[in-house]
């Protein structure tokens, strides 16, 4: 990206690049570009000494000198249609650029062209590295983090993902995405604690690895040969190698008996159906078997009834509001 300064340019002025890249991506993995400019430079600079670029560039044959310049010495360097890159630190040289800016504004300089060349970019899912290396240093240095366990933290789990339903269902999308970031949280806070146990430890690489290769087992018709072009298709492949991994005995096996009520009872009678089960309801009186039966009803005609209950409890905290106002 060229960017246009304010004050006469003349041809021989030479070129200023600044060249910026992610600490996300592995150090020498820069674009075709960026090599070209630091091939072609008379003079690459780059103020940080320990930048982790710099081994990549002179084991590439590149000259790094290690100087700060000022904009005036800078544009100097220029002069007779010379190049210069800067090589930027992590905060990207935000003096230097403001510096050249008023150079540029004062017109009393004839200004060499000026350049901002990315030689790197952010992969999808960079900013869970930030999240990971962050996560680390509080597991370190927090008194209160550094003393927290698994059990500890559980009741985070189920509130964070309470808090997550909630977003969803009230369509707040600033609040949806803080909302998973805290889910998130969760699931790199217990993985950073498994690194500590001294007989099976895992990290959070452990845990994505899992998930990786079951979503691949998961989807044959993704990642294989198999086929599916409907939903219905795509639950059957599901279940099916799920069937297949688990090698369970029961449908009951893997049901949390520690959730919500009605979500059990769903959960419980959706399993049963899906196996093609002739389980009838248990027979009995009392309003929790009134409960199990209009889940199991709920549930068959393919509404949750923990989302169903949860909105018509929203209906009457406004309605209790309603009076009070």
């Amino acid at each position: 990206m060229n960017a246009t300064t304010a004050g006469p340019t003349a041809p021989d002025q030479g070129r200023i690049v600044l060249l910026t890249t992610s600490h996300r991506v592995a150090p020498g993995l820069l674009s075709w570009p960026a090599w070209q400019a630091l091939r072609t430079a008379d003079r690459v600079l780059c103020a940080d000494g320990a930048h982790p670029q710099l081994p990549y560039l002179r084991e590439a044959g590149i000259r790094v000198e290690e100087a700060a310049m000022a904009a005036e010495e800078l544009v100097d360097a220029c002069a007779g249609g010379r190049t210069a890159v800067v090589v930027a630190t992590g905060e990207g040289e935000p003096a230097l650029t403001d510096s050249l800016a008023r150079l540029a504004g004062s017109g009393r300089v004839r200004m060499p062209d000026l350049e901002l060349l990315p030689a790197s970019y952010d992969l999808p899912g960079a900013r869970l590295l930030d999240l990971v290396q962050v996560m680390d240093r509080i597991r370190l240095a927090c008194p209160w983090s550094s003393q927290r366990t698994h059990k500890g933290l559980a009741k985070y789990a189920i509130e964070e993902a309470y808090e997550l339903v909630e977003a969803i269902e009230d369509g707040d999308r600033d609040e949806l995405r803080e909302e998973l970031g805290d889910v998130l949280l969760q699931v790199v806070f217990h993985a950073r604690i498994a690194e500590e146990d001294p007989d099976a430890p895992f990290s959070v690489d452990d845990v994505a690895g899992t998930i990786v290769d079951k979503l691949v087992h998961r989807h044959p018709h993704v990642f294989g040969d198999e086929r599916a072009d409907t939903p219905e298709e795509v639950r059957e492949h599901w279940l099916r190698t799920k069937a297949a991994e688990k090698q369970r005995t029961s449908v009951t096996e893997g049901v949390p008996l520690g959730q919500p009520g009605l979500a059990l009872a769903a959960k419980l009678h959706s399993r049963v159906r899906t196996a093609g089960l002739d389980v009838p309801l248990p027979a009995g009186e009392g309003i929790g078997y009134d409960l199990l039966a209009l889940a199991a009803r709920a549930e068959s005609e393919g509404t949750d009834p923990e989302a169903a209950l949860r909105a018509a409890a929203r209906a009457y905290r406004d309605a209790i509001r309603a009076v009070e106002g």
